[in-house]
């Protein structure tokens, strides 16, 4: 039997991971096949690219985000593994790839998200419709997208809301005091922009974002955030705990306790979020099928 090695852990240089930070790798071959599928089919994930923690548990449940328009990105994020310089051209077959892949898993729900490609005049918008309507014609899984910015193009954003995905997601990552610092070239308006856009074209898909904690926000930033989050009616909402990368990306300032993820998202819950999913090892695409089902 074959197996795949152990999963590269993230490096923390400052301290040790705390105890409700270590888990054991999940047992069985299903991480295999899931490996193996997306390497036949020269796909990207998310869950490999930013290197997740919880990519041998989502891989074993034979389920993945799907990352399209390559592993380049090109912006330089502080947070973010993924690697950034000069992307190469977008391959036509991706969205037939993607969706032969969702229907080989037998996803219910399928996650696609991107590298960012301020390089394109659409920023992508175009491929991430077509991808949506390939899954779509191959399966009946839930599609959900988790798109960049697209610099705040409406007619970009206006083209993925046009492919009627069930679930708009855009994370708007941290407070507003660390955005230069963590999310480069971003803008926390325009996040809230895209966000109200949706609702407005669209109000019938849900919208969708997520937070990374323990950067350094304080308890009031991130109640303004949340509040800003739900005066554009953003529906769901997920809280995990950031990790970091490599050496060379902002460290972790605290790492929260499982019991104050819990407490806020009762908070969450009490501003009018409809769906909260917050812990340590949350993250945007963590059980999003579950979420969406809840």
């Amino acid at each position: 039997m074959q197996t795949l090695p152990l999963i590269e852990p993230p490096v923390l240089p400052q301290r040790r991971l705390p105890s409700w930070l270590k888990r054991p790798l999940p047992a069985g071959n299903e991480n295999f096949f899931t490996h193996s599928l997306l390497r036949e089919l020269k796909l990207e994930t998310v869950c490999e690219n930013a290197r997740c923690p919880n990519r041998p548990e989502c891989y074993s449940r034979r389920t993945a985000t799907f990352m399209i328009m390559g592993n380049i990105c090109t912006r330089p994020c502080g947070f973010c593994s993924v690697p950034r310089g000069h992307p190469e051209e977008l391959e036509a077959d991706e969205p037939e790839r993607v969706a032969e892949a969702a229907s080989r898993l037998g996803l219910k729900h399928a996650v696609i998200t991107s590298v960012t490609r301020d390089d394109m005049p659409d920023g992508g918008a175009e491929h991430f419709y077509r991808c949506v309507l390939a899954i779509r014609q191959r399966t009946g899984a839930v599609i959900e997208v988790l798109t960049p910015d697209f610099l705040g193009d409406t007619k970009a954003i206006d083209r993925v809301i046009e492919a009627e995905p069930e679930i708009f997601n855009h994370n708007t990552e941290t407070v507003p005091r660390f955005y230069k610092k963590v999310r480069g070239r971003a803008e926390y308006q325009r996040s809230l922009d895209l966000l109200a856009r949706v609702k407005q074209k669209a109000p019938h898909l849900a919208t969708k974002s997520g937070l990374m904690l323990g950067l350094g926000e304080t308890h009031e930033e991130l109640l303004d955030t949340l509040a800003d989050l739900r005066a554009v009616r953003c529906d769901m909402l997920t809280l995990g705990q950031y990790l970091t990368p490599t050496l060379k990306h902002i460290p972790v300032a605290r790492f929260l306790p499982p019991e104050e993820f819990d407490e806020l998202a009762k908070l969450a819950r009490s501003l009018g979020f409809k769906k909260v999913v917050s812990g340590p090892f949350v993250r945007s695409s963590y059980h999003a099928d579950e979420m969406a089902h809840a």
